[in-house]
């Protein structure tokens, strides 16, 4: 009976989590309509090394995240390890969340990857964030990742 109770218990305390994680996800995250990165798809990034729009009909929710995919393909590997392929910083620009700690949009077709992670820049009005950023990216992802926990906490 006691290994029931805890059994429920954990599996209680884990959906509770779940549900934080995705509401946190829903009202911190850069979505349009629960789309992530605009309907672009997050393993193009990594496997094509560019940006590509995905497509409506293929697509999946990781976290309460619509994640969009321009192949049958990319959404398969997604599936396989979805949070490898999450944008940082819950796909806002990531220049803008080292320099002054705030929520700023992006382009979708202006990235870097870094060590395996996706990270996604504002680029417009003759503005190229990444450019900046890449002049202090050492400082500037130190204090992005700390500014994002302050955000998602």
């Amino acid at each position: 009976m006691k290994r029931v109770i805890v059994l429920l218990l954990v599996v209680f305390g884990f959906s509770v989590t779940f549900a934080q994680s995705s509401a946190k996800k829903l009202s911190e995250y850069n979505l349009e309509k629960r789309v992530a990165i605009q309907g672009y798809d997050p393993v193009s990034y990594f496997k094509q090394n560019k940006a590509i729009k995905g497509k409506k009909e293929i697509f999946t929710t990781y976290d309460g995240v619509i994640y969009q995919f321009s192949s049958a393909a990319n959404k398969e590997t997604f599936l396989k390890s979805p949070a490898s392929f999450e944008p940082q910083y819950g796909g806002w620009c990531a220049y803008a969340m080292g320099s002054v700690g705030e929520k700023v949009e992006i382009n979708p077709e202006t990235f870097k990857i870094i060590d395996g992670k996706l990270y996604l820049f504002y680029n417009a009005y003759f503005n190229n964030t990444l450019k900046s950023w890449n002049k202090e990216e050492v400082s500037l992802k130190a204090k992005a990742d700390t500014n994002w926990k302050k955000i998602i906490k």
